[in-house]
């Protein structure tokens, strides 16, 4: 528990000083098509950054697939339609981990208001999946990024239930 909040602490430190550090773009072009770099380019700094952080750490431990990577690149894109601050996704993360039930009620909106960030927390992988895929991604990169939330309660099934756990796995630990 004391590591997860370390861990939320350094993350919105990390969107704080985003502004200072620079965006590898050549090993994001490396990964995605022309059409994916622009929807890549459209979240702000600090996401792409994560997002280059989700991708680094696959790499660093042996993961190479095409549509894990594009997926590690695009999975938080949704979040572009509707820009949230750094005090609306923390009050998201804590109403998240403190108040579930009513964090999963208030999602069952639109994106305005006090509700906005639980909407955006909720329906942002239904966004970047919609994305991606106007923008040409692969059926798997666009399942990844759609399911990128969900928890697996009986183990991966088969091929995108693995690389699933995969990208959960380095979201969590970027």
């Amino acid at each position: 528990m004391i590591e997860r909040i370390q861990h939320r602490l350094w993350q919105g430190f990390r969107a704080l000083t985003a502004f200072a550090r620079p965006v590898d773009y050549t090993a994001v072009a490396e990964v995605l098509s022309p059409e994916l770099l622009a929807l890549f380019k459209r979240m702000r700094r600090s996401e792409q950054i994560h997002c280059l952080h989700v991708m680094s750490y696959l790499r660093a431990h042996g993961h190479q697939h095409p549509d894990l990577l594009t997926a590690a690149l695009l999975h938080d894109v949704g979040k572009s339609r509707y820009p949230l601050t750094l005090i609306g996704r923390t009050l998201a993360v804590l109403v998240r981990r403190f108040l579930p039930k009513h964090y999963n009620r208030w999602a069952q909106s639109e994106p305005r208001g006090w509700r906005r960030p639980f909407v955006i927390a909720v329906q942002h992988p239904l966004w970047s999946a919609e994305d991606m895929a106007a923008a040409g991604a692969s059926p798997l990169a666009v399942a990844l990024a759609r399911r990128h939330q969900t928890i697996l309660d009986d183990g991966p099934r088969n091929e995108e239930d693995r690389l699933l756990l995969l990208l959960r796995e380095a979201d969590r630990a970027s």
